[in-house]
């Protein structure tokens, strides 16, 4: 019997089955800017109407949420998270994302699975008016165990390069404004999965894994219109090591946020794996993002126009003088 790719681990059928199930609803999220269709060796877009426009990329993936996913047999969410966690980061900058690319990885496909994720990156691009514009299957064997994936994406935004935000605007008085996460997002699951080892016990009156994968909140619509109507000096997405690393990244020299812990409002969750876990308050801090999935900072005189154009923001702070760059206070 001679040798086939198939024989060897990797069926060319399956990754077919996946393109034909995912092409229609990609092709949903294009736009007048995307030149050809899924399947050329590149992606083609044109920018228009920018005077002076800089691209703003990001890539992330999911990390080990997807064991969590994987373990339940609930996949829906996971092309959400990965969309987020890229979208998210160059919303800090002030772009407007453009388009994404998805990477997509495991031992042996099956296009049930690998369409379900792409359409989840599909609703979310729809959400914040990007376009998917091209990706890459790879079925590994030998490198992933069948049943396993991991998830990657590339996102591209846009801004005029004099509205670029980056922190420099930042000064002692100004507010910040913390937007709620969801609930972990996509970070710290190590730790997640260490202390809650059994994805299907039931927390508050469903199964753990339903409060798990709640996706990674999208906040494209909610910064947009904060910055349609005001100055923003600085914008933080709150990611892995929570706000003691991610603030920091936006603050200049001199100058401190001051945060008064005692007002984010910590999700129940959170809480059980503290208590549980018999994890440190700071450390929960130093690792997830406790609640607090994006922060905006702005001047004193906009921070009540900002909380009123957002439902759910709320202030938990202000920029000071220090040489430390982040203190909370609980």
């Amino acid at each position: 019997m001679s040798n086939t790719y198939k024989s060897a681990g990797v069926d060319k059928e399956e990754g077919y089955k996946t393109v034909d199930k995912i092409k229609k609803a990609v092709g949903e999220t294009h736009n007048s800017n995307v030149l050809n269709h899924l399947g050329s060796f590149g992606a083609f877009y044109e920018i228009g109407g920018y005077k002076n426009p800089v691209l703003v990329s990001g890539t992330d993936g999911v990390g080990t949420k997807l064991k969590v996913a994987l373990d339940s047999k609930k996949y829906d969410s996971i092309g959400v998270d990965c969309f987020a966690m890229c979208a998210n980061d160059i919303l800090c900058h002030g772009a407007k994302p453009l388009f994404f690319l998805d990477y997509l990885a495991c031992g042996k496909l099956d296009s049930e699975i690998a369409a379900e994720i792409v359409l989840g990156m599909v609703e979310a691009c729809k959400d914040n008016n990007c376009a998917l514009i091209g990706g890459e299957t790879a079925e590994m064997p030998g490198m992933y165990q069948p049943g396993d994936y991991d998830v990657a994406g590339f996102c591209v935004g846009i801004v005029e390069k004099d509205q670029i935000i980056d922190g420099s605007d930042i000064k002692p008085g100004n507010k910040i404004i913390a937007l709620p996460s969801s609930g972990f997002h996509s970070n710290g699951f190590s730790l997640v999965r260490k202390v809650f080892p059994d994805f299907n016990e039931e927390f508050e009156g469903k199964p753990l894994y339903e409060t798990l994968l709640v996706p990674t909140r999208l906040y494209y619509k909610d910064i947009h219109k904060v910055l349609e109507e005001v100055k923003v000096c600085g914008i933080a997405h709150i990611t892995g090591g929570g706000l003691y690393e991610n603030i920091p990244r936006i603050i200049g020299e001199g100058l401190c946020a001051s945060i008064d812990a005692s007002k984010i409002q910590i999700p129940s969750i959170m809480l059980e794996l503290e208590k549980r876990g018999g994890v440190a308050r700071e450390e929960m801090f130093g690792t997830f993002n406790m609640g607090v999935g994006m922060i905006v900072v702005v001047d004193a005189e906009h921070a009540e126009k900002v909380l009123h154009l957002l439902d759910d923001a709320y202030e938990i702070g202000e920029i000071t003088e220090a040489n430390e760059k982040i203190k909370l206070s609980f």
